[in-house]
């Protein structure tokens, strides 16, 4: 069993010569300089919980890149990936986000397979999705069907949190869902959408459901979410976490070559990444970004995010004026 070090090490080559990539950072200096700074600010920040006050790192990571068809080249990139997310953990698991049809499976299988081989499982804060109702109505041995395979592919017999996926049945699949928080199998639920459109509908449920979580969309060029979903949040004590962080990887178009602003060291920002998420959870509403990446280098540039100083009021006023001023992708 190799150790998370040993995986970090066996891989920094690959991760390297990919780099952060034209659109991250300037090759394996820069790379370097980024792992560097990260080491250099601390323990990785926490935020609570609402529905429970348990706390968990602001940084977490999204699974969908893992699948059933990648090669075994960019397998163990994944797998070092993991291991990067599970390294210095510190007692509090950081969030892995799935869901049942992410990779037809494999982001599930490969997740849980690596935890259990290579012993982080318990480093993790294990997040996945269900949903069966494809805009319909959900069989309910369906739902379940599909929850029972998530434990067996996670290898888990307690899972952290399972939201629906996209809005789906919400009657039926958080009933469901309710029932196994009660038996003590899963012990968080909630709600994602990352469609705009169906923001009112999100709202409904955060009102009419014992949810602990919702999932949604949100970046420094994408903050719909603040007129009326995160006060939502804040008001009915549910968790936030935020998917696409750097806009549908938007942002990256937009930035293009330039460098970070001089002033973003003021808040232990390095790179765009971390200039980015820091924008996000620097938000009272947010608890937990899970920006997606095969890279381990990107995911320890990703980590960076999540330590030193967040961005003051003032801070988050100055990044919106930068990015506005930037041009469309």
């Amino acid at each position: 069993m190799l150790s998370r070090r040993e995986w970090l090490r066996l891989t920094a080559g690959a991760g390297a010569a990919i780099g952060l990539g034209a659109c991250r950072a300037d090759g394996d200096a820069a790379v370097e300089a980024a792992i560097n700074a990260v080491a250099g600010n601390g323990a990785m920040l926490l935020k609570a919980i609402p529905s429970s006050g348990e706390q968990i790192p602001v940084i977490g990571l999204g699974g969908r890149w893992i699948s059933t068809n990648s090669t075994p080249e960019e397998l163990t990139d994944h797998r070092a990936v993991m291991h990067a997310l599970a390294d210095g953990a510190e007692g509090v698991g950081r969030l892995f986000d799935s869901a049942a049809g992410y990779g037809g499976g494999g982001s599930e299988e490969y997740a849980g397979q690596w935890a259990d081989e290579d012993g982080f499982a318990d480093d993790i804060f294990w997040a996945t999705k269900v949903n069966v109702a494809g805009g319909g109505s959900a069989d309910p041995d369906a739902v379940r069907e599909q929850i029972e395979r998530s434990f067996s592919r996670l290898r888990l017999d307690v899972i952290d949190l399972n939201q629906v996926h996209n809005l789906g049945d919400p009657p039926t699949q958080l009933g469901i869902l309710q029932e196994y928080k009660e038996e003590g199998r899963i012990r968080y639920i909630g709600m994602t959408t990352t469609s705009q459109g169906r923001y009112p509908e999100l709202a409904q449920v955060m009102r009419d459901y014992p949810i602990d979580f919702i999932g949604i969309d949100y970046a420094i060029d994408n903050r719909v979410a603040e007129e009326e979903i995160f006060p939502l949040a804040q008001d009915e004590g549910i968790a936030v976490m935020v998917y696409l962080p750097f806009g549908r990887s938007r942002m990256w178009d937009r930035i293009g070559d330039r460098p970070v602003p001089e002033w973003a060291a003021e808040f232990d920002a390095s790179t765009w990444a971390q200039f980015m998420l820091k924008f996000v959870v620097a938000q009272p509403a947010v608890t937990v970004a899970a920006p997606g990446t095969g890279n381990p280098a990107h995911m320890v540039d990703n980590l960076g995010g999540g330590r030193g100083r967040l961005p003051t009021p003032d801070h988050l006023r100055r990044m919106v004026e930068l990015v506005e001023g930037l041009p469309d992708a």
